[in-house]
This record gives structure tokens, sequence and C-alpha cells, in this order.
């Protein structure tokens, strides 16, 4: 339906294809046991045997069978649709940028980030697309997000809704690897309830794209109804398609969807919400990440050889420190 001063911290510098690791790692903190989401699964027929076996299964990059996908689809569901549009989490985390599709990569995180759930992930959108591992990438972060709810934190980007990504990968992969579209529709559904934001310690905002001239406050994001598939125009769209200018204001982006904001947009933002950095993904640079507007907004991509042979970062946030991890495989996954 169409509806109308920073954190201080160290960027690290790569001189090698492969990982470069930190010295001073930020150090999760010690994991809960999430015992209650274990006996919801139980109560609701998808025991916990079931997921760690698709765990295992899918960290081989193996699909599972259709009416599994489907079983880890609902249960997801019911999780992701009792979180706010802006979930509230706490440090220390690590941020992910776009996947799109490189199940390779998406194991370099957890190599280079810490396995989960000893290290707390915000993942910021783009899983799918473009890359020849979008079922197994997405199924994966689904089961860890059922398996460990509250330490894998998944928010919506612009190619987890059906138009795109009827296109660019998604819709024929699932075509190829089932016989049918009948798992692009579960994924399809399941990307409806995804929230679009996330509060990291009340002061950084992550988000998939940007801002937009129809959202002035943290709590009008909260009153969005996100449970559509993403509209072509509007607060939702420009959330997720919104990208930062070097211009004044807010301008239409040459994407066709969504605004390019300016550093004087950012600036208003931050001071009437209270926040310190915008951090979002959507964005590819050769060397993973790339800060905005004075260092009021940082784009992160977590895809490596994307364009140009690029490197893939994450960024470890702790209380008072940020760091970005670089890696680059030595092909494309």
């Amino acid at each position: 339906m169409r509806s109308k001063p920073l954190l201080k911290g160290l960027s690290l510098n790569h001189s090698q294809a492969h990982l470069l690791e930190c010295d001073n790692c930020v150090t999760s903190r010690e994991y809960r046991s999430l015992n209650s989401s274990s006996l919801a699964m139980a109560q609701e027929g998808t025991s916990i045997s079931d997921i760690d076996k698709w765990i295992e299964k899918l960290y081989t990059c193996q699909i599972l069978e259709e009416k599994e996908v489907k079983q880890l689809c609902d249960k997801a569901k019911e999780i992701l649709s009792k979180e706010s549009n802006v979930i509230e989490v706490n440090s220390p985390i690590t941020v992910c940028g776009d996947l799109f599709g490189h199940f390779h990569d998406l194991l370099e995180v957890f190599k280079t980030g810490g396995k989960c759930p000893d290290t707390n992930y915000l993942f910021l959108g783009n899983y799918i697309d473009r890359g020849t591992h979008s079922v197994e990438t997405v199924s994966l972060l689904i089961a860890l997000k059922i398996k460990h709810p509250d330490r894998v934190n998944l928010l919506r980007g612009n190619h987890e809704c059906r138009q795109i990504s009827k296109v660019y990968g998604l819709y024929d992969e699932c075509v190829k690897k089932y016989g049918n579209g009948n798992v692009w529709n579960f994924f399809m559904d399941l990307f409806d309830h995804f929230p679009l934001t996330a509060l990291i310690e009340g002061r950084i905002l992550g988000v998939h794209g940007g801002l937009s001239p129809s959202i002035e406050t943290l709590d009008e994001i909260r009153d969005l109804n996100r449970v559509q598939d993403v509209p072509v125009e509007g607060p939702i769209c420009d959330l997720l398609w919104s990208d930062p200018g070097e211009h004044e204001g807010f301008v239409k982006s040459a994407r066709g969807a969504g605004h390019s904001f300016g550093a004087d947009i950012t600036a208003k933002f931050h001071l009437k919400n209270d926040l310190k950095v915008l951090t979002r993904s959507h964005k590819v640079d050769v060397d993973g990440h790339r800060w905005h507007h004075g260092k009021q907004v940082v784009s992160i991509n977590s895809a490596s050889n994307f364009e140009h042979d690029n490197y893939a970062a994450i960024m470890q946030l702790d209380a008072q420190v940020h760091k970005f991890l670089k890696f680059k495989l030595s092909a494309v996954a």
C-alpha cells in the first residue's frame, strides 16, 4: 500500500587483504541465559533441538526445507511483532551494515566480531539480493534471532520488500533453490514485522537509510504502522531509502525514493532527540565505512568485494569507545 562531540575512538588502517585485528577490542558483557525464550519455543511447537539443528545446518551454508523455513518465519514473526519501531539496545554492541546475500562475509562478521551470543549484534538491513546466498544468509540470522532474541537485533532495509527483492535476486534464488516462490512469500510476510530503527544507549540511532522531512522526533517513529510493504514515499520509505548529502535541507533523492538530507538537518534532529550519532548502511565505501556531516553520521557496509574490491567493516561500540574492524574475503562470497 502506498502512503504518502562524538564518542571517542579509533579507525583501524588496513595493510592486508584479510582480517585486521584490534589490540583493544570491545569486550562483550557476560551472556545471560534466555530461558523465557526457550520455554516459549517449546510451548509453541518449535523445540530447542529444532532451532539448534537448523542453526548448525545453516552455518554450513545449507538451506532448510520449505516447511522448516515456514516454521522459522512464523516463530520469528511472533518475536519481532512485539518489538518497537525503535528498539532500545545497550552497549557493548557490534553494528553491521549491508550483507547482500554474501553468506561468507556474514561468517567473517562472526569471526571478526565474536560468535553469537557472546557478542551483542545490531544488523542494519539489506541481508538479501545481489549476492548468491540470500536464502542462507537471512535464514541464519532469523534462526539466531529466535535462539538469542536479546542478542541479535535485526532492522529492515530497503531491499527487504516485495518490489525490490522480486527484481534484485531473492525471488529468483528462492525459485531456483525450492522450485517455487513460497519461501520468498514467507520472507516477505516476515520482513513486514522488522523494526525500523534502534536506539543504542539512548544516544546513537541505528537505521538503514536516513532521516525524513516527515519525522522530527523518535516518538513519531514509534507511532508509525510498520506492518506493511515498504511504501514508495513517506516516513517509512525515507527511513529505509534516504542518504546524507553535501547540501542544506532536504532534496529528493536521485535513487528515485527517499531524500538526501544535509548536515543542518542532522544537527537539528540530533539536538531535538539528544543524539550524538546516526549509524546507517545503504552505502558502499572502499574502506567499509565513511563518516558524514562532521562525524554526526556514519555509513557501514559489511559485504566485501561488492564494488571496486571494497573492504567490509563492522563497528564495535562501548560506552566511551567506537572501533571499526575491516576485512576482505579473497573472493566474492
